[in-house]
């Protein structure tokens, strides 16, 4: 179960860096062709798309921290330095 939900962690963590990525910049791509916009507009999806994507991959790894400490505390096999007699 847990190899699952690993995969499934891979896959979000996939999607919260490149979905922000690849839309940016077709909406910058879109709005260059069709409305004439200058290639600024491409250069400004660009820097969106790599903080949008930047964003979900900071905020995937917090989760992904927070998991991983919450699954150590949860487990009374594991002794910390503090914790051994």
């Amino acid at each position: 179960m847990k190899d699952v939900n690993l995969l499934i962690w891979l896959a979000q963590l996939g999607i919260s860096v490149a979905v922000p990525l690849v839309g940016f910049i077709l909406l910058g791509v879109w709005l260059h062709n069709s409305h004439g916009w200058g290639f600024w507009v491409v250069i400004a999806g660009i820097i969106l798309g790599i903080s949008g994507g930047i964003s979900g991959l900071r905020s995937s790894l917090q989760y992904l921290n927070k998991a991983s400490k919450s699954d150590d505390e949860d487990n009374p096999s594991v002794i910390s330095y503090n914790d051994h007699d």
